[in-house]
């Protein structure tokens, strides 16, 4: 069965009328349960333990993180991360990063993984951003690539705003591959240099994103052969996203995620999924809307795995 990663605490106590919306982790999870993706026995439900600041700094700043944990960031600081601070916040902030780990190890064994969090790609080596504290994404690559356990890696951030934290942490580490296909004029309005940045009009529509997001993750698998690929399934692309500028529809996520998952499984390169930005005050409908990803990889994970 498809691997799924949560952890109970991604879902902390948290503003109802904040414009991050905190519940998703926790409404996600229970879609993914009411469309029966996950096993009575919960043999394919793993939870990630929180990661140690030692661990972490193979990516941030050590006074960053321990700044972070004991809430002396100062307040323009966090108002440029935009998250009220809490104890729970820290928790889920230290567990998700290993989870997107975790889910990389499983894909890597298993052919394909779902993380029902993670993508926090604006957080930066040494301060947080866009409602991102820690980077799972260039954390996950860099302790792979410590370890051994892959050689290279292809982050391919289809999120509606640039994965800047990320391509600014991985600049200079060679057999990772940072590619992000995003709206251009969106957050972060000072972009930084992905190995492969694509910008994309406002108002681009289904068969034009599609058109990009196909030749490009077919050139890159070619030209890069990487051995694992961490997927950002952003759907603030969608047309009603609070915070997007495309007009992708509810279809266009569909064909756009079935896309991505088919494309690498059929040339048998495993792939790890992220959810990354989606921004909505119908809470539910948001849940379902990240759930897409899952839906897709639970259907093709039979056909390839």
């Amino acid at each position: 069965m498809l691997p799924i990663v949560y952890h109970p605490n991604y879902s902390c106590p948290f503003p109802e009328d904040h414009r991050f919306v905190m519940s998703k982790f926790e409404r996600l999870y229970h879609y993914v349960c009411t469309q029966g993706y996950i096993a009575e026995s919960s043999e394919n439900l793993f939870h990630p333990e929180t990661a140690s600041l030692s661990d972490l700094a193979i990516a941030h700043d050590v006074a960053y993180l321990e700044n972070l944990c004991l809430n002396r960031v100062d307040s323009s600081e966090w108002r440029r991360i935009g998250l009220p601070w809490s104890e729970a916040l820290i928790e889920r902030t230290l567990t998700a990063p290993n989870g997107t780990l975790l889910t990389a190890r499983l894909a890597l064994d298993r052919g394909m993984a779902c993380h029902l969090a993670g993508g926090t790609h604006h957080a930066h080596y040494d301060f947080g951003s866009g409602f991102c504290m820690l980077n799972d994404l260039a954390y996950t690559v860099l302790t792979l690539l410590k370890t051994n356990e892959v050689k290279k890696v292809l982050i391919f951030d289809l999120d509606v705003h640039q994965g800047d934290g990320t391509a600014a942490i991985l600049q200079h580490e060679s057999r990772a591959f940072t590619c992000s296909i995003h709206c251009e004029k969106n957050f972060p309005f000072r972009k930084q240099k992905s190995d492969l940045d694509i910008g994309l009009a406002v108002g681009l529509k289904d068969a034009e994103y599609l058109k990009v997001v196909e030749k490009t993750l077919l050139q890159l698998l070619d030209e890069r052969q990487p051995d694992l690929v961490l997927y950002d399934a952003g759907v603030d692309i969608w047309q009603h996203d609070g915070l997007g500028r495309l007009d992708i529809s509810w279809q266009g996520l569909h064909e756009r995620d079935e896309l991505v998952l088919k494309t690498c499984l059929g040339k048998h390169i495993p792939v790890g999924t992220v959810i990354g930005g989606g921004y909505d005050k119908d809470h539910a409908q948001l849940a379902a809307r990240h759930g897409i990803v899952v839906d897709t990889a639970w259907h093709l994970y039979h056909q390839y795995c």
